[in-house]
């Protein structure tokens, strides 16, 4: 379970639930409302964990008589001792008081998921902390019957709750559940802190990671798994490929073409990103000469050589079919028909 201080970016939100903590604001409801892989769990985790750390919890009694200004002036940070009893009870996911509440139907939390894990539960006092938090990943997926049960709760919990609910659409929650709670929307992580990460955690070179980077647009998550994934490097080996050899291959053999990008029918979408991320690098060069504002770095020479045989209207004729492909296939359209008319546009520009 990650303390603070080991998430990447986000820091408006993390300074917010210090602050919280440190001037004893909690508030009783929480949303986190961002993209899925961007840092909610990881920051409920660490929120729940400092919450509950004795350490915390100690220095926090001992600011108990001190104004706000004081509170200031003594700079405590609030954040996990990692040592105490209940901090190494929540990094194995088993302190009592923090409960994550899960739901068996894949795309339901059902109003018997939140009665028997949060409403019948709340009202027991919490077993060894502070506080009681529960943590509802996916909310999003609660029903209305669900939510309608949730809101009592909100509207009336115990002094010691805290309920968190991580989301990737805010805006399917009840009106009535959105202002009782505190709103905290995840925002796009800068390129350059997540390169900086993945090169120092997961020891991949530069130019690696600026694909990563490009391609998570911002998702820390995303980044990390894209890092350390095997399938994606095989994906990227593979469309690179098929840009490559594009341009020569005859029009008899480009039922084989669609043929091998349909072995990733179902990352396709990633399919389309990196053809895209590609031709845009091909406009970048051929517009700036600049080797240096490059994703690809490794694949300079290719950049090059396709820049110099491209037009500009060719290339943004292109990078138009990509995102006409995905908005069709996104609409049911025939995929080998989709990919075919696709590599036809990209062989004559």
């Amino acid at each position: 379970m990650p303390a603070f201080k080991d998430i990447v970016g986000h820091e408006q939100i993390i300074e917010h639930l210090q602050n919280a903590i440190t001037m004893d604001k909690v508030s009783h409801a929480y949303i986190l409302n961002g993209p899925d892989k961007s840092g909610k769990m990881m920051i409920a985790e660490a929120f729940a964990q400092t919450l509950q750390c004795e350490a915390v919890n100690k220095k926090l009694e001992e600011l108990a008589g001190e104004t706000e200004s004081e509170r200031i002036e003594n700079k405590f940070t609030a954040e996990p001792c990692m040592e105490c009893h209940s901090c190494k009870q929540a990094a194995g996911k088993n302190q009592p008081d923090i409960i994550y509440v899960s739901h068996e139907k894949p795309n339901t939390i059902s109003v018997d998921d939140i009665r028997t894990q949060l409403n019948n539960d709340i009202v027991i006092k919490p077993y060894s902390s502070k506080h009681k938090i529960y943590i509802v990943d996916e909310a999003e997926k609660m029903n209305q019957q669900a939510q309608n049960a949730l809101l009592k709760t909100i509207e009336e919990p115990p002094a010691y709750a805290v309920i968190l609910l991580l989301t990737t659409n805010a805006e399917s929650f009840l009106p009535t559940i959105l202002s009782r709670c505190v709103t905290l929307n995840l925002k796009a992580v800068p390129d350059e802190k997540i390169k900086k990460f993945l090169m120092a955690h997961y020891q991949i070179p530069d130019y690696q990671a600026d694909v990563c980077v490009a391609f998570a647009q911002g998702n820390v998550g995303k980044a990390i798994q894209l890092a350390a994934s095997d399938d994606f490097n095989e994906l990227k080996a593979s469309a690179l490929q098929l840009i490559k050899r594009l341009h020569d291959i005859d029009l008899y053999e480009m039922t084989e073409a669609v043929k091998q990008i349909s072995e990733y029918k179902l990352q396709i979408n990633d399919y389309f990103d990196l053809m895209m991320i590609w031709y845009r690098d091909v406009l970048y060069y051929k517009a700036t000469k600049d080797v240096n504002g490059l994703i690809f770095k490794d694949e300079v020479y290719d950049i090059k050589r396709q820049a110099e045989q491209s037009s500009y209207n060719g290339i943004e004729e292109i990078l138009q079919a990509l995102s006409k492909a995905q908005v069709r296939l996104n609409a049911n359209v025939n995929f080998d028909l989709v990919i075919e008319l696709l590599l036809l546009t990209i062989k004559e520009n």
